[in-house]
């Protein structure tokens, strides 16, 4: 009788098979793919990986159990999911919102923002946008701060944008990339979600759970029409109407 195997299930819980795996994953970064990947097999050779190595039945259920696709690999899979989840260009009504809310939470007109994007072009577009729009206002952009959407740290970018202890953050990218950035500005002291404004690009469901409960409880937003929207405990909501802006 061939020896059971552990795989993971589409709930990302591990169970017991008769069968092998067809797919590998790293835990760590939520990563799936063949089992005769070269990076994957660079890195196992260099004894990286062994203690985080998962594996999977199949593709199906690698995805449902939010890993996503190597871009070594599966090049094709890769290209599909980064189109997918590729934040869309922010809209006049967003950013008069973001600036608004970001406003509210300044103690005096003109205050400090730090701004923090992913490296696409839609979230550099909006952190330039927002930032230039604050300087026009008379504020004091302290920080532009850049992410890439997968790293072993993200310990230099959390000290960036928390250095000048600003009064609000202003933050536009991919959810998968933002939310492993917030679980290290968590640690830095000053960073408050409940200070931090972000475009609609991160009003995602799957926000609270990829960053981990609580991390960024009263996060707040705007969608594309300018109304506003939260993250409450799990959930991100959405909530009244658009704000009426100034001219």
């Amino acid at each position: 009788m061939p020896a059971p195997y552990t795989l993971l299930g589409a709930d990302g819980q591990p169970f017991t098979s008769a069968a092998p795996g067809t797919f590998g994953g790293y835990r760590r970064r939520r990563i799936y793919g063949r089992l005769d990947c070269p990076s994957a097999r660079r890195a196992l050779a260099r004894g990286h990986y062994v203690d985080h190595r998962v594996f999977f039945a199949d593709e199906a259920t690698a995805v449902a159990a939010g890993y996503r696709p190597c871009g070594v690999c599966l090049p094709d899979a890769y290209a599909r999911w980064r189109a997918d989840r590729a934040p869309t260009h922010h809209t006049p009504a967003e950013l008069a919102t973001v600036l608004d809310l970001a406003t509210g939470l300044c103690p005096r007109f003109g205050g400090g923002i730090a701004v923090g994007h992913g490296r696409d072009p839609a979230s550099a577009a909006a952190a330039d946008a927002v930032a230039q729009a604050w300087d026009d206002r008379g504020g004091l952009v302290l920080a532009v701060v850049d992410w890439p959407e997968a790293a072993a740290s993200w310990l230099r970018q959390a000290r960036r944008l928390t250095a000048h202890s600003p009064d609000a953050w202003v933050v536009a990218g991919a959810p998968a990339g933002f939310a492993q950035l917030a679980r290290r500005l968590r640690a830095e002291p000053g960073w408050d979600p409940a200070r931090t404004v972000a475009f609609a690009s991160l009003q995602d469901p799957r926000l609270p759970a990829l960053a981990g409960v609580d991390t960024l409880r009263g996060l707040r937003g705007a969608d594309p029409d300018g109304a506003v929207w939260h993250v409450r405990g799990r959930a991100v909501v959405s909530g009244g109407q658009p704000r009426s802006h100034a001219t």
